[in-house]
């Protein structure tokens, strides 16, 4: 992120307000992180909330496009916009959003992506490791959007992650350093894909393990 948009982003802070209670208990200092927040069964309505536990939540434009809309008037341009956010270190949302101008649409898209931030489970879910450490999936999960369907499995340390540029972002913001990947449909549509590989991660968290049942 550059120095610019951190700068904004503490300005906002030192002016937020919040208007959900969820906010107000984090400005308090009453709630201290997302995982307290999730147990609570509450949802985040404002993006202030996630930069408020995540400081260090950096974020990447991964998409543009143009969106063409027929009018009386004639056609209408806008632009769209997909972002992902992360921490590096379980945290991953992505967003879209749609403005008159570039830089507003990634702004929109930003602000949705921290709406959408969940927490990414992470292990060493392969045989030919065993390491223990959080470098990978603990198991092999897939996740669909529209026509693609993507399937994100544990790799061992060192392997690096084996993936599309696209995915690689989002994979990296997560936390995710080693795995593999293999996709199916029309990759080549961008948000699909980015949203696939957002439904594989988001499934990590969702799925209840042994470990869990304490």
């Amino acid at each position: 992120m550059s120095r610019g948009r951190e700068t904004q982003r503490a300005e906002r802070l030192e002016e937020w307000t919040p208007r959900t209670r969820l906010g107000r208990l984090v400005l308090e200092g009453k709630i201290s992180s997302l995982e307290e927040a999730f147990a609570e069964g509450m949802k985040i309505r404002e993006p202030e909330i996630v930069d408020m536990l995540l400081p260090n939540l950096q974020e990447e434009v991964i998409h543009v496009s143009i969106v063409q809309k027929q009018t009386d008037a004639g056609e209408k341009t806008r632009f769209k916009s997909i972002v992902v956010v992360g921490n590096g270190d379980g945290y991953v949302g992505l967003g879209s959003g749609k403005a008159n101008q570039v830089r507003t649409a990634i702004e929109k898209a930003a602000s949705d992506a921290r709406l959408n931030i969940t927490i990414i489970r992470r292990g060493c879910g392969s045989w030919e490791c065993g390491c223990g450490q959080p470098h990978s999936l603990p198991f092999e999960t897939v996740g669909k959007s529209g026509s693609v369907t993507i399937r994100v499995i544990p790799g061992p340390r060192g392997l690096g992650i084996v993936a599309s540029e696209i995915a690689k972002v989002i994979l990296r913001l997560a936390g995710i350093r080693d795995c593999w990947t293999r996709s199916y449909g029309q990759t080549r549509t961008v948000p699909s894909f980015a949203y696939a590989v957002f439904d594989a991660l988001k499934k990590t968290y969702e799925i209840v393990t042994p470990s869990d049942w304490a």
